[in-house]
């Protein structure tokens, strides 16, 4: 079984209680996300699902031929493949690692066993897609109604959330791919953002 530090660990999981955090963790297996690794693709067959620990993934939808939109993102709080839990195993969106990192990583069939046997894990995974659901919504909303700048920021407020750090590394094209816009919209060259305590 894996043996790693609870600061380190998934938020979903180490709120689990023991014996099904024991059960959740003998089936998983501790990878490394590398940055702009896609992970799943709209329509494909699921294989995994991944709780992120020290890594995020963002979630897009296409725009149209060459842009993508980013409508969620998933950090240590929460996991990709949550419509598992539904018994749905086909992606519905694009999963991109923006931040590279350490993630566990179970098999569907692994998964849905373990739903099936923990009525907790059941529970918890349909209140994580809940929240999820919700975060579309807004996602939705701030696209449509929000000016780029606004869309910027709580983007980048999103993005050091999720990377738990006052720097992250990112470039005007992957926010311009991002926020679905062309690059030239995007206001000054954030090529290194940094948040002030």
């Amino acid at each position: 079984m894996l043996s790693l530090d609870s600061q380190s660990i998934n938020h979903l999981i180490t709120d689990l209680p023991a014996l099904e955090r024991k059960r959740l963790m003998a089936e998983c297996e501790l990878v490394e996300l590398v940055f702009n690794e896609t992970l799943t693709e709209p329509g494909e067959p699921l294989e995994y699902a991944w709780f992120p620990n020290h890594s995020f993934i963002s979630l897009t939808v296409p725009v149209d031929a060459s842009s993508n939109l980013e409508v969620g993102l998933v950090g240590n709080e929460g996991m990709l493949g949550n419509t598992l839990v539904l018994g749905v195993t086909t992606a519905p969106l694009h999963a991109l690692v923006q931040g590279a990192g350490q993630a566990l990583r179970i098999s569907v069939a692994d998964l849905q066993q373990q739903i099936k046997h923990s009525p907790v894990l059941e529970a918890m995974l349909k209140k994580y897609l809940y929240v999820s659901v919700v975060q579309l919504s807004q996602t939705a909303a701030c696209t449509r109604f929000h000016l780029v700048e606004a869309r910027l920021a709580r983007w980048l407020l999103m993005t050091r959330d999720r990377a738990e750090s006052n720097e992250f590394r990112i470039t005007q094209a992957f926010l311009a791919y991002m926020l679905g816009v062309r690059r030239v919209v995007l206001p000054g060259r954030p090529q290194r953002c940094t948040k002030s305590s």
